[in-house]
């Protein structure tokens, strides 16, 4: 497992207004989200096919390939070649059908799922071994309906689930961008508790 800092991290998604609120941009979100926290904003790049932050005081670049998700890999190997960028020091940001909205995982290296924006990725950098942020977005339950499913806006409940999960994955950020990999991962990775259950009433008080 590498234990390199990430000089990269990468929102996958769809570009344009009609795909903004859908589960497939999760990685957008945080994207969004980091670099407002690094007081940082995105430029389109043409030679990256995406919007590009430079967090110069991080010493990370934020990336949102512009290219379509199944061409993903386009701007994370351009930009990883221009700057020397090894995969290990890559973080990729992605919707995951796998994982209940609410939950996160992180991992390194590994299987793709079958999710389009990282067969694509791995296509361009030859090889799995990059760093994944996983946001759970649930799975429709039938295979059939995925495709329509990740490119629409979740329930309202959901996107509070994956709001406050987002939320929890920015607050892990310091622990990421020192390469402290195993204390994110064991934060990131706990299911968050259970709301506790309300009271019932007292209905023998008036």
């Amino acid at each position: 497992m590498s234990a390199a800092a990430p000089r990269l991290v990468v929102g996958l998604g769809n570009p344009g207004a009609e795909y903004t609120e859908t589960r497939h941009n999760a990685g957008f979100w945080f994207c969004e989200r980091l670099a407002d926290k690094l007081g940082v904003r995105f430029s389109h790049e043409s030679r990256f096919h995406g919007f590009v932050a430079n967090a110069r005081d991080a010493g990370v670049w934020l990336l949102m390939p512009q290219t379509y998700m199944n061409r993903s890999g386009q701007a994370v190997g351009a930009l990883a070649r221009f700057y020397r960028i090894a995969p290990a020091e890559i973080l990729i940001v992605h919707d995951e059908l796998d994982i209940p909205p609410g939950q996160l995982r992180l991992k390194f290296g590994g299987g793709l799922g079958g999710h389009n924006g990282l067969k694509d990725t791995s296509a361009h950098l030859a090889t799995n071994d990059y760093w994944r942020l996983r946001i759970g977005i649930g799975h429709p339950g039938d295979r059939n309906e995925v495709v329509n499913y990740v490119l629409k806006s979740a329930r309202r409940e959901e996107q509070a689930q994956i709001d406050e999960a987002l939320d929890r994955a920015l607050a892990a950020w310091p622990l990421i961008a020192r390469g402290e990999w195993n204390a994110a991962t064991t934060r990131l990775n706990a299911r968050p508790a259970a709301p506790k259950p309300a009271k019932p009433k007292d209905e023998s008080r008036p």
